[in-house]
């Protein structure tokens, strides 16, 4: 179904920032069920211009970048919905207030594959220090220098891992498989890696010792730009930065200062905080115009991924079939864990 246009018959979930591999992903979930939703898919994002096509849909599904504001909640409710399923675990694009007034349940996939997200950021860490997509680039232009791309070995390094949640904890157990220090930091602390020797400090104490500093964390107001420009001055010089969780853990105007400098060593993102305009679109004929997006891309110690930790098989058939679960339950007037609200 295109962007501009749905058909008017009612649906039980319009699917907004619909991809082709979410509407695989769905249709496999939805076609297991003994008695499969009507499903509509739309490319584009759930806007306060676009929350109109979902007109005499009962639920509306929508990811990340989607816009879920008090606005866009009346607009949805003004026209019967009366579900938002987010298919994801992050929900600070909901005005979650506005959604209880309106009288519109959210619920969310607290867990679809943390092993997506952690192996995902472990790539990023490895690729980045042993400089994998400058030396592709190089050995495709049949430069077989070796000159810059040196690295380090991540045996004995001190890795911090901010957020020792489902995904956090087992960003730490890889890389103490790579038998590098791990430290944590997170207020509630996972019994097992402390068995393994995971040691929690304090934020500062993480910032000072680290090597590598991974942001597996989610986004807060207390955790709102968590690395700013006093932050990475506690950093350890050319410290590596890595950010899976939420662009906005990052003031990256403080980042971009830190790199021009010389003091952080090296960053990997696949989140970036105003991604919601560039991320899931092919924008390769288009002049980016976010000058600090294409700053970022000049160094040659960044490697930034389009938001695809997520992005396995695995995780996608999780997603569907649990966001096609929570609508189920809760159309059906059950109980459903995965209720999100304001308080």
């Amino acid at each position: 179904m295109s962007s501009t246009s749905r058909n008017t018959s009612v649906h039980d979930i319009v699917l907004f920032s619909a991809k082709p591999y979410d509407r695989a992903a769905f249709d496999e979930a939805n076609q297991a069920l003994d008695a499969p939703l009507v499903l509509e898919y739309l490319d584009t994002r759930l806007t306060e211009q676009t929350a109109p096509l979902a007109a005499g849909a009962t639920s509306v599904c929508a990811f990340v970048n989607d816009d879920v504001s008090e606005a866009v909640l009346r607009t949805l409710a003004e026209a019967g919905t009366r579900l938002v399923a987010m298919r994801c675990a992050g929900y600070n694009n909901v005005d979650l207030d506005a959604a209880g007034r309106l009288g519109v349940t959210v619920v969310r996939v607290p867990s679809y594959s943390p092993n997506a997200v952690a192996e995902h950021t472990l790539a990023l860490m490895l690729a980045l220090n042993r400089k994998i997509h400058r030396a592709h680039n190089r050995v495709r232009d049949g430069n077989f220098s070796l000159d810059g791309l040196v690295g380090f070995d991540m045996a004995g390094k001190t890795a911090a891992v901010i957020g020792t949640g489902k995904i956090g904890v087992i960003v730490a157990r890889l890389l103490w498989h790579l038998r590098c220090e791990v430290v944590a930091v997170d207020p509630f602390e996972d019994d097992h890696l402390r068995e393994l020797g995971v040691s929690y400090v304090s934020l500062d104490e993480a910032f000072q010792r680290a090597d590598i500093v991974t942001l597996n964390c989610p986004l807060t107001a207390d955790t709102h730009h968590l690395i700013d420009e006093a932050a990475l001055e506690a950093m350890k010089p050319g410290a590596m930065l890595v950010n899976t969780g939420r662009g906005a853990l990052v003031d990256t105007n403080a980042v971009l200062a830190s790199l021009k400098s010389g003091r952080l060593g090296s960053l990997a993102l696949d989140v970036y905080e105003e991604e919601g305009d560039l991320f899931f679109e092919d924008r390769s004929d288009e002049i980016i115009d976010d000058d600090v997006f294409a700053r970022l891309l000049t160094f040659p110690n960044v490697l930034i991924t389009a938001h695809q930790a997520f992005l396995t098989r695995e995780a996608l058939t999780a997603i569907a079939e649990t966001t096609l679960g929570n609508v189920r339950t809760v159309t059906a007037g059950g109980t459903c864990d995965n209720v999100v609200d304001a308080n």
